[in-house]
């Protein structure tokens, strides 16, 4: 089996070294496979010089780059991710430090027994408080996943987690149109509407402030509750 991890960057040029680094530190039991979409930074987050020289070296021949010609979105990131994707399961890693990698053996794991086709790691089953996020970020998490359980009768903890481990089969295809965060509440309710049982691991997290270069904002929370009311209401 292979495994595709999807890292879309924006503006990241303080983070997605150490990140890169530490995604091709883990061992993930099987291949992999990292495909970095830039989504037209306006920092030195795609020109680094260390990101060139991915392409010419030996150890880094399981990465690809590419990017976006004009800035699009997380959402549109992602979609092209999976298109371009060839393992069998697909993961979507961002481009900071909040999420830890480590933790992306574990939560691939239930996929390749075959007992699952869809894992999402949870940052609230072992913290009802994850480090470093604030109050209206906690909020906001809760209460969408609230509405999203309320709307397609899941029993999600974080519908807004990052961590979304699909088996391949499970979400290509998939009619996804979101370009901006509203990936996540769009792809969990087609899951659902499928009626695709969705498994939640706990996880790790460190949450950043918008000084550190978190990019969600208060007008994303309402996108997100659009998408979820315009699925429920759509087939």
């Amino acid at each position: 089996m292979k495994l595709s991890i999807i890292i879309p960057t924006y503006n990241e040029q303080h983070t997605i070294r150490k990140l890169i680094d530490y995604v091709q530190s883990v061992d993930y039991h099987i291949e992999h496979e990292i495909i970095i979409i830039d989504d037209a930074s306006l920092d030195r987050t795609y020109e680094r010089e260390f990101l060139i020289r991915l392409r010419s070296k030996a150890d880094s021949s399981n990465i690809k780059l590419f990017k976006n010609k004009v800035n699009r979105g997380k959402g549109f990131s992602v979609r092209k991710g999976i298109k371009i994707a060839t393992g069998d399961i697909i993961i979507i890693q961002d481009a900071d430090t909040e999420y830890v990698p480590h933790d992306i053996p574990k939560l691939i794991e239930p996929i390749i027994k075959g007992e699952q086709q869809v894992v999402y790691g949870s940052r609230f089953l072992n913290n009802p408080h994850p480090q470093g996020m604030a109050f209206p970020s906690l909020a906001a998490n809760k209460i969408l996943t609230c509405l999203t359980n309320l709307l397609f009768g899941t029993k999600l903890t974080d519908m807004e987690t990052c961590y979304k481990a699909f088996k391949a089969d499970a979400i290509k295809g998939m009619r996804l149109r979101a370009n901006r965060f509203t990936f996540e509440p769009e792809v969990t309710a087609l899951l659902a509407k499928r009626k695709v049982e969705i498994t939640e691991l706990p996880i790790s997290y460190r949450g950043r402030s918008t000084k550190e270069g978190k990019k969600i904002r208060a007008k994303d929370f309402f996108f997100a509750v659009c998408v979820l009311f315009w699925q429920r209401l759509t087939k």
